[in-house]
Parts: C-alpha cells; structure tokens; sequence
C-alpha cells in the first residue's frame, strides 16, 4: 500500500520514499577490489606484463571513483569516524613520501590512496547499515576463488608451484596464497554468517562455502585459517544469546573440532607446520629477523613521526608482513596512531550496537583484519584490508532516517450545513 498525502486541494499525492541502493554501486565496489589485488605474484599460465596489470588495477579505481561521483554527483556523504580517520592518514603519507629523494613512486601511491578515500566518501550515501555490501563483497571475491580454480583446473602445475611449496597460487592472475586465503576465509566467514541469519538457503551457502574451503585448505595459509576461526567465534558469540541457530552451530561447530583435534591430530599438525622446523616456525618464518631490523634501524625525529613514504611494504629487499610495523615505516607514530584509532574507534561502535546479523559480520570482519595485521601488510595503504574495515564501517553505520513530509491543513468551508436528499 502506497504513501500518500493529502493537499490543500484535497488530491492524493504520493510520497517519495527514501531510494535504494543503485546496482551499479555494485559495480563500484567491484572495481576497488580489482584495484587492492595487486601486480606482484606468482607467475601465471599465461606471462602477463607487470605494466598491464598495474594498469589494469590502478585503471579499476579511476573508473571506480568516476562511476561514484556520477552516481553521486551532489557528492551527498554520511559522517564515518572510519573514513575521516583513512583521511588524516593521507597527513604524514604524504609528508613522509615527499621527503624521499626520489618520491615519484611514493606519491604515486599517495595519490592511489587519496582516490580510494574519495571514492569510500562517495559511497558513504548508501551505507545504512543493511547487507546489501556484504552481498556485493561475497560476489565479488568469490569470483576471484572462481578465476583461482579454473587456473588450477587449466595448469594445475603452474597452480601448485615448487617454489611455493605446492602451495596454491593464481596461474590465470598472479595471486600469492597468503591473497587466496585471505579471500577465501572472509567469504566462508560472511557466507556462514547469512545462513546463521536466514539470509540465503543452506544450498547457497554450500555453493560458496564447500569450495572456498577447499581453496583455503590448499594454500596451508596459517594466518587466514586463524582469522577465520577467531573472527566468527567473535560474530557468533555476538549472536548466542539471541539466536538459537547460532547456538546450535557453535555447539557442532565445537563437536566437530574437538573429534578432528583427536582424529587427525597428526594430519592437522602436518598442515600447520607446512613442512618447517620448530625453529623456523618459532621465527615466524624468518619475518622477526626482519621486524628486528627494522626497529633498530637509526631514525630522524620526522621519519619517527611522520614515516618514510608509501613504499612497497618491504625493508632491505625482505617483506616486513606486518601491519604495524609496516605502517611506522611508512607512516610514522602518527600513522600508527591514526590506524589504532580507526580500529578501535569500529570495534567500539560494534560493542555499543545491538545484537542483530550486520553487527556480526563487522566484529567477523575487524576480529579477521585484527589478527591478519600481525603476519599481513595493508592497513596503511589502499588495500583488501581496508576494504573489508569500510565494509564493516557500513554495516555499523546507522539507518537513514526517511525525509520529514511537510504537513498542510485542509481549509474548512464555514455555513451552516445542508442534509442532501
């Protein structure tokens, strides 16, 4: 049944209604994710040029921000804490790069990240708090995990290289697998939290869940495996007092655990270890050698504070494959500060909500962006991880209010009245 108002004529008009969320803001969100899965990997079926994918990512964000802006034209926003903090990180990643010698490079990426911002704020107009993102955000990855199988399908030689300890790679576009399992633990994360609420069919779910598990467990990525335990016991337990589906699944969910813990306790230690010595694996896989290196490497009073510039995330030659150290290398103290309060400033919008289906998928979402910065790189720079912390930041954002319809009195005829025959 449709609104309506009445006028001072006494015609029935109707009343606009707040509108929905274009589906091209779909298409917008598809093209920053393009753009955060990078150009440096493992090597593809096919040799694709370093320069074509670069073009092709930072291509996707340029379309992507003119797409918003013309769905936005009136560059109408709604308030983020999350997105004005992204913001003032811009301060000390730009100060930092132009006190490089040779800053092209690290402007570059500054301005890669200043169109990331702008585009997250044109977006802003449509966060309100409903699932319509997460949609957008399981499609899309999971088409990554679909471009994964078919290179693995196609080489599956290529897709298991050596060098990667048979690891699985992107033989059709060169993704490492730390990538793969980061996208696919967040699409299995999402997709079993939809079914917890009844959002999708178990069917559905099955679809996306079984091989996404699948693609996990062949890249034996630690990291992602972790995040995706931690952040949905986090989501669930948010849900446990009031829904009796989530109740039933962290019951089985812990049944299950606890017969494979004893079953293929061998086969599981095998897995995590991935071959590696006690002392390799106690070293992190070398990365401490590295985050060592890094904090005693001498510092001006700016590079402390302010940081080194955008770089490639590296130190020496050597991944840093730290969120937090990578960020005060880059970004200084202040970027430090400036992501802690991002995170924190999320993780206690998400206490203060009430328990409801998006509030679990953003704890699932900063619970798994919280534990991958220990042995990832990317919340200081335009990258999936901030992808998934703006995803949460519109799942926390709250309704918008329908507009105030203006009210009108009807005239009354004044006389005496007549009875009509």
């Amino acid at each position: 049944m449709r609104d309506e108002e009445r006028t001072e004529a006494g015609a029935r008009t109707p009343v606009p209604r707040p509108g929905g969320t274009p589906k091209a803001v779909g298409v917008v969100w598809a093209l920053l994710g393009l753009n955060t899965l990078g150009s440096a990997g493992a090597k593809t079926v096919v040799a694709i040029p370093r320069s074509l994918i670069q073009m092709a990512t930072m291509g996707a964000l340029v379309a992507a921000f003119a797409l918003a802006l013309a769905l936005n034209p009136r560059l109408r926003i709604r308030p983020s804490a999350f997105v004005f903090l992204l913001t003032l990180l811009l301060v000390p990643s730009l100060i930092g790069s132009v006190q490089q010698e040779a800053a092209y490079g690290a402007l570059f990426r500054c301005a890669r990240l200043a169109l990331f911002v702008g585009t997250l704020w044109l977006l802003s107009r449509w966060w309100d708090g409903s699932l319509t993102f997460v949609r957008h955000h399981v499609r899309m990855y999971f088409a990554v995990l679909v471009l994964v199988a078919a290179g693995l399908a196609v080489s599956p030689g290529t897709a298991m290289p050596e060098y990667y300890g048979g690891r699985l790679v992107g033989a059709l576009w060169p993704l490492t697998p730390p990538q793969i399992g980061q996208y696919a633990a967040v699409v299995i994360g999402l997709a079993v939290l939809l079914l917890l609420g009844r959002r999708t069919t178990g069917a559905g779910a099955a679809v996306v869940i079984v091989p996404s598990f699948v693609l996990l467990a062949m890249t034996h990525t630690r990291t992602a495996t972790l995040g995706l335990l931690i952040g949905l016991v986090l989501a669930i337990g948010s849900l446990f007092l009031t829904s009796g589906a989530a109740r039933r699944f962290f019951a089985w969910a812990v049944f299950c655990a606890t017969v494979a813990a004893v079953v293929f306790s061998s086969a599981l230690r095998a897995w995590f270890l991935r071959g590696q010595s006690q002392e390799n694996f106690a070293n992190l896989t070398g990365r401490a050698k590295v985050w060592d290196a890094l904090l005693a490497e001498p510092r001006t009073l700016g590079e402390r504070v302010f940081g080194t510039g955008l770089g490639d995330k590296s130190f020496d030659g050597l991944p840093i494959d730290n969120s937090w150290l990578a960020v005060y290398d880059e970004q200084g103290l202040l970027g430090v500060t400036l992501v802690a309060a991002m995170v924190l400033v999320l993780g206690g919008v998400a206490l203060l909500r009430p328990p409801s289906l998006p509030r679990a998928c953003a704890i699932f979402l900063i619970g798994y962006c919280g534990i991958s910065s220990y042995t990832e790189v990317g919340l200081g720079d335009a990258s999936a991880y901030l992808l998934h912390l703006a995803l949460a930041a519109s799942l926390l954002a709250a309704p918008a209010a329908a507009p105030t319809l203006p009210t009108y009195d009807i005239p009354r005829r004044r006389g005496p009245l007549r009875a009509r025959r």
